[in-house]
């Protein structure tokens, strides 16, 4: 079987065996089944997450390129310790080459360009080949993915010839950068996303809440670890949180908890019990800081679908240190919010804000809020509920006022909380979000002076949040999400309207402290121009946008950029707004030009709600 990588696709053969098991054998031959059908299949086609694919080594006196493509092929294999793939690489090579530095992800396998001019004047002792592709993303030493705007990629490949075991001259790869390269597809077959989760920094044990740091581990089993899914997961828990995140989450495991030594596999046992071993720098927590530990477990895991773990116990070097039940875990909930399932609110065609009840989900008779925002006092055109949906936040129809109101009593309007300056309804005040620890949030347009506001628990005088990295871009939209580390900004720059997701700091507390939001991500960076955005779920946005020349399409994009095979929605048209809840099982909603407020329901096609209506939100 011959290795073809021209175009920079390889080709390799997909073995259907009995019991619905399937492998692929890469470069060369090697002992097949002799039963079940045999068919090519592009390695860089997206795949089944079930197929494996075995490296083989190099044959004998194979060429430059033949050993190329090989080691290329072998960086998508499941190759055990990397053992096979270090085989193209010489002695020296393979001892020092580090495929777990990161990953560098490109649109698809990577081209070889090769022998160089001048190696070929050099003679037959070495040469060298160039990879070269475009490069769309990044996963570091931590798993942490970031996407990129598609940039060129490209790195040698040295190889001479060195001494075999039986005495013969074979070529190897002697300089190869560390970490492995990858397609696209190659890198959604092979890793998956999981959320890990710290403590938000900054609030007491009291009143905690989640962050969900997502990262990107091996589906089945690693090769350099040997740990399976949920084990690789709880290993990087237990590594302590993202460099990006860091700043501004907790975890409660005392630094330098780790795995006890040998552990390469964890399952909840018949009674959904988890038993994680920890070495010795676990053995010293507290009761409390060990339930929130065992918190972060679970919450971890709750993602792994097929690991069904309804009780954690964290086990030190002297036996077991405490336990907690998946219903207890619930206190350490992110979102702030009320026990009830989250209402949608709107405003209606007369600028008052209205409720369709969330037992209904989105199904129920709108009924005007308790308050000055239902009786339409002033008209509105925008509105924010308070996750605990016991107040708002709305802006008039000039978009010139922001107004602050209970939705548990009725009241007099008071003044406005912010009031804009600016000449143009479109250049003043955008609709207001609030995080889960209860400020609320609003840009100011104005081209004289924009501005990122946060009052402190809804009230009060509003303080001017800092954003380093906008460079000259405007704030047009932005979303908290519910733990309040993360804020969604829609932001315009050079014609564009691009997603960026940013991470809220906050120095001291209340209206002596202040806030910034730094560095600044792209979000989604195949979208040309971002319509609207709202957090859905816990590391998750759904976003209305369009590439370049492309039609507008929703797509769900995780918070650091990811974009799942599955991302892209059931297409809905000239949507101007979206709305999803911290709770995935409520439906998504939409405002659209021509069929006014749409929802999707889990497994369910786009569905009017109400012909008239605007500004539909969740709490948030």
């Amino acid at each position: 079987m011959e290795t073809d990588r021209r175009r920079g696709r390889g080709r390799a053969v997909r073995l259907s065996a009995p019991l619905g098991c399937a492998m692929v054998v890469l470069a060369g031959c090697g002992a097949m089944p002799v039963t079940g059908d045999v068919k090519a299949v592009d390695a860089s086609q997206p795949g089944d997450s079930q197929v494996q694919v075995y490296a083989v080594p190099p044959r004998e006196g194979a060429a430059p390129l033949e050993v190329v493509d090989g080691f290329l092929e072998s960086m998508t294999s499941d190759d055990p310790a990397f053992g096979t793939t270090r085989k193209y690489l010489t002695v020296e090579a393979a001892r020092t080459w580090k495929p777990s530095e990161g990953t560098t992800v490109l649109a698809k396998a990577p081209n070889r360009n090769g022998p160089t001019f001048h190696d070929k004047e050099r003679g037959t002792t070495e040469t060298t080949y160039v990879l070269t592709g475009e490069q769309v993303a990044a996963v570091d030493a931590e798993s942490s993915y970031r996407p990129l705007a598609p940039t060129e990629y490209s790195q040698l490949l040295h190889l001479v010839k060195v001494k075999g075991a039986d005495g013969k001259q074979e070529w190897r790869i002697d300089i190869v950068p560390d970490g492995l390269v990858l397609g696209q597809s190659d890198f959604k077959r092979l890793y998956r996303s999981v959320n890990k989760y710290y403590f938000a920094a900054g609030r007491p044990d009291s009143a905690p809440a989640m962050v969900a740091d997502p990262v990107y581990v091996r589906n089945r089993t690693d090769p350099v670890t040997r740990m399976d899914t949920s084990t690789q997961t709880v290993r990087t828990l237990l590594k302590g949180p993202s460099n990006w995140l860091r700043p501004v989450v907790d975890s409660r495991f005392p630094a330098g908890t780790a795995l006890k030594s040998g552990v390469t596999s964890l399952a909840p046992d018949d009674q959904n019990v988890l038993k994680v071993p920890l070495n010795k720098k676990a053995d010293k927590v507290g009761p409390g800081a060990c339930r929130m530990m065992a918190a972060q477990v679970l919450y971890t895991l709750r993602d792994l679908t097929s690991a069904r773990v309804g009780q954690v116990e964290l086990q030190g070097g002297q036996g077991p240190l405490c336990s907690l039940r998946a219903d207890e875990a619930e206190e350490f909930a992110p979102d702030g919010g009320s026990d009830a399932p989250d209402s949608q609110y709107f405003v209606d065609d007369k600028g008052r804000v209205q409720r369709i009840p969330g037992p209904s989900k989105g199904s129920g008779d709108p009924e005007p809020v308790i308050g000055p925002f239902g009786t339409g006092a002033v008209a509105m055109s925008a509105v924010g509920v308070a996750r605990d949906e016991l107040r708002a936040a709305a802006v008039s129809v000039s978009q010139q006022h922001l107004y602050v109101s209970s939705l548990a009593s009725e009241s007099e309007l008071g003044a406005p909380a912010v009031t804009s300056g600016a000449t143009k309804a479109a250049d003043r005040l955008s609709a207001p979000s609030w995080d889960g620890r209860g400020d609320l949030w609003v840009a100011d347009r104005d081209p004289s002076g924009p501005r990122l506001l946060r009052l402190v628990d809804g009230e009060g005088e509003p303080q001017e949040v800092a954003v380093p990295d906008l460079d000259g871009g405007r704030i047009e939209a932005l979303r908290m999400s519910a733990d309040g580390v993360r804020i969604a900004l829609r932001v315009s720059e050079d014609g564009h309207t691009t997603l960026k997701v940013g991470r809220v700091e906050r120095h001291g507390s209340g209206e002596t402290g202040t806030v910034s939001v730094e560095d600044l991500r792209q979000a989604a960076p195949q979208l040309a121009d971002v319509t609207a955005v709202s957090w859905s779920g816990r590391s998750r946005l759904v976003v209305v946008g369009k590439e370049e020349g492309g039609v507008q399409q929703v797509r769900y994009v995780q918070a650091d950029g990811y974009t799942s095979p599955s991302g892209v929605l059931p297409g809905v048209n000239q949507v101007t707004a979206v709305a999803a809840a911290d709770d995935e099982q409520l439906p998504l909603m939409a405002d659209t030009e021509s069929d006014g407020i749409v929802k999707l329901s889990p497994g369910d096609n786009w569905q009017t709600v109400l012909k008239e209506g605007s500004s539909l939100v969740y709490p948030g």
